[in-house]
């Protein structure tokens, strides 16, 4: 996967010792993703200073249409702790595939508009890179606050 804020190649290693979440979207959903980081946003000045100890990682299930830029602007529009990751088809099919995300991209058709599909789960990791708990709601910033305040 590549970073979007400076283009490098990163994997799971580059996040030890830090808080991960992971969740896949794209930067043209209209209500989904939006609403979900916008809740993890929320989570992350809930937790404070502990925030800077936390990645959230929005994997693109959109590389066709999430260029780098893209994907920087719109992860920066919701906070700085939050990373696009892009990677290629394949990268990203077999990242969905270890977490069992389905995602589906269908380009457009004379009569048929661009449509993706996605999953809604969202991954919790501890400092050493141990999947802890999945969410499929962030809307209660409480609550995954204490849930990451338990990682910690």
């Amino acid at each position: 996967m590549t970073r979007a804020n400076d283009g490098n190649a990163v994997d799971a290693r580059d996040y030890r010792g830090r808080i991960v979440v992971l969740y896949f979207g794209y930067t043209n959903c209209p209500d989904v993703c939006p609403t979900t980081l916008s809740d993890l946003s929320d989570v992350l000045k809930r937790l404070g200073d502990r925030a800077n100890d936390v990645r959230v990682l929005f994997v693109t299930v959109d590389p066709a249409r999430d260029s780098l830029g893209t994907l920087n602007a719109y992860v920066r529009a919701f906070a700085p702790q939050i990373d696009g990751l892009r990677g290629s088809d394949d990268a990203i099919a077999r990242l969905a595939r270890r977490y069992r995300i389905t995602y589906s991209v269908a380009p457009a058709t004379p009569g048929h508009p661009y449509e993706v599909m996605h999953s809604d789960s969202v991954f919790f990791f501890d400092r050493e890179g141990r999947a802890r708990f999945v969410d499929t709601s962030v809307a209660n910033a409480s609550t995954v606050a204490s849930e990451i305040t338990s990682l910690h």
